[in-house]
């Protein structure tokens, strides 16, 4: 059984070097439970997508920063990121490969995020990019506490990271790839 640690008791730098080895985590946001990996880890990646049964469809990433989503993506409307952090998904067009490719397998696109909560703060921390996928299988709800997720999920994670009940719903989804934004999911 992974560690369960509960938010507020994490020792940071540890959680900052775990994120970089590419441990699996299961994590707060501002939104729901993520399921998780340093998105440039090729290997941890496909984890993921086989605890999601996910092998075709692209995973989205927290971004490290603003910064990092400026060098290597393609933002028309810049007033978006202005936005961050908060409980969006923004579907981006590549300018520069910045993470595995098996993230997102033959597109030109991303779905990038900052959530508005500590947790973000340790990937900013970390430097790396972060893999952001709600926890649940396909056509079910997404877990706003840790003891609505599967156990077959539970197990195959590394750490757990426990900050209690989340009470909003999944980011919104929106398109930033042409002029006109376009939201794709609520």
């Amino acid at each position: 059984m992974p560690e369960i640690v509960n938010f507020n008791e994490i020792n940071k730098s540890e959680i900052v070097r775990r994120i970089k080895d590419g441990d699996l985590f299961i994590y707060p946001t501002d939104t729901v439970y993520g399921l998780g990996c340093n998105a440039m880890k090729q290997g941890s990646v496909q984890l993921i997508k086989e605890i999601k049964s996910r092998n075709e469809k692209p995973l989205s990433v927290i971004a490290p920063n603003k910064q990092w989503i400026r060098k290597n993506f393609e933002v028309i409307n810049k007033n978006f990121i202005k936005k961050l952090p908060g409980p969006y998904t923004y579907i981006l067009k590549i300018k520069n490969r910045a993470v595995a490719r098996n993230v997102n397998p033959g597109m030109k696109t991303l779905g990038i995020r900052i959530p508005d909560h500590a947790f973000a703060d340790l990937i900013k921390k970390a430097k790396v990019p972060f893999i952001t996928t709600s926890v649940n299988y396909a056509g079910k709800s997404p877990a706003r506490k840790i003891k609505d997720i599967p156990k077959r999920i539970l197990s195959r994670v590394d750490i757990i990271i426990d900050d209690g009940f989340l009470p909003n719903y999944p980011s919104t989804v929106i398109d930033l790839t042409g002029k006109m934004a376009r939201i794709i999911k609520r």
